[in-house]
């Protein structure tokens, strides 16, 4: 089914809840949906993918279309003796998807729990939180490919996942529609408790089980994060900054309590953005509409009424802060449009 709206508002699209309008909105319940989309002589000239709009930043009226999924189906595929495979449809909510998880005592997504945004968006930025990460349970992405016109897929490793990366923020962006995403889920109990507040919480309910640790990250999440139906945001603004084992140490030298975390590279250590922007004294500031969240500085608030210009002005006079301060550069994880 396909459902089109013209000049269409986009508050009530976007958790930072500015208000801008969109040309053109299409929504599409099944994959097939896009060949007619897109057929030649048909498809739309400029045109973008608007999953649940929580890692979005309007800034200005979107001239051309957005593409919106809306299929909510999840099946699973097939088990084996440690192991599930579930098809998810891009349009059915990540918290959604782990919930379902959870119902079912399957073992890999709990750990995101509560991650606004839709199972679509996941492995474009391969999103995470507290030692997981989407491209740990994601087996195979199938998309669309607007140039040829074509039903593909990619395996996980053809994904080329990275920190909040992927190749659909590289070569196929702008090309690729996702419409669907194969996990891979374990059977078997394979709780991850690596960060202390979550395996404490854990211990208080009585252990590690599915539902302890669902309830204890979304716990977590909630104290440390303002609800978008009260304060417009779109969750960790900036993303953590990588920097090498030098640059880390030097820093930690002079700031002893500097978290720092390991990565993949053994040459790389990862800071925390939100304790440098704390640490720059930036926690709770408000400039007009906006501000910085007073319990999580990762987070960019919207007060009421703001414009995704005075976002862009709040994002930039905290990046020059951090940048001043400890001579770290610290980029926009939210797309700014």
């Amino acid at each position: 089914m396909i459902t089109t709206y013209i000049d269409h508002p986009l508050r009530e699209r976007n958790s930072f809840h500015v208000e801008e309008q969109a040309a053109r909105i299409i929504e599409f319940d099944a994959a097939a949906d896009l060949d007619s989309i897109f057929a030649e002589g048909n498809a739309p000239g400029k045109w973008a993918v608007l999953g649940g709009g929580n890692n979005i930043l309007f800034t200005k009226q979107y001239d051309g279309t957005l593409i919106h999924p809306i299929g909510k189906r999840i099946e699973r595929l097939n088990d084996d003796s440690e192991s599930a495979c579930v098809r998810v449809d891009a349009g059915v909510e990540w918290d959604d998807f782990v919930q379902w998880c959870v119902e079912r005592d399957l073992w890999g997504a709990e750990n995101l729990s509560l991650i606004p945004g839709s199972v679509g968006a996941a492995p474009v930025q391969n999103i995470g939180a507290y030692g997981a990460e989407a491209k740990d349970i994601i087996h195979t992405v199938h998309y669309f490919d607007t140039v040829q016109r074509e039903h593909l897929s990619l395996s996980n490793e053809e994904c080329h996942f990275g920190y909040r990366d992927s190749i659909f923020k590289g070569e196929l962006r702008g090309r690729a529609i996702i419409t669907a995403v194969d996990f891979t889920l374990s059977t078997v109990a394979s709780p991850s408790l690596r960060y202390g507040d979550v395996q404490q919480q854990v211990e208080e309910r009585g252990g590690a089980t599915l539902k302890n640790i669902r309830e204890a990250v979304c716990s977590i999440r909630q104290t440390k994060l303002p609800d978008t139906n009260v304060l417009g945001n779109a969750g960790s603004f900036f993303k953590n900054p990588i920097v090498p084992c030098t640059v880390a140490e030097e820093l930690k030298a002079k700031y002893e309590n500097m978290p720092i975390y390991p990565t993949s590279d053994e040459a790389f250590r990862k800071l925390a953005a939100g304790w440098l922007i704390d640490q720059s004294g930036l926690k709770g500031q408000r400039m007009g509409n906006v501000g910085v969240h007073d319990r999580q500085a990762l987070v960019l608030v919207n007060h009421g009424g703001a414009t995704g210009g005075e976002v862009m002005a709040l994002a930039r006079y905290v990046q020059e802060q951090v940048k001043e301060k400890f001579g770290i550069e610290i980029e926009a994880e939210v797309n700014i449009w």
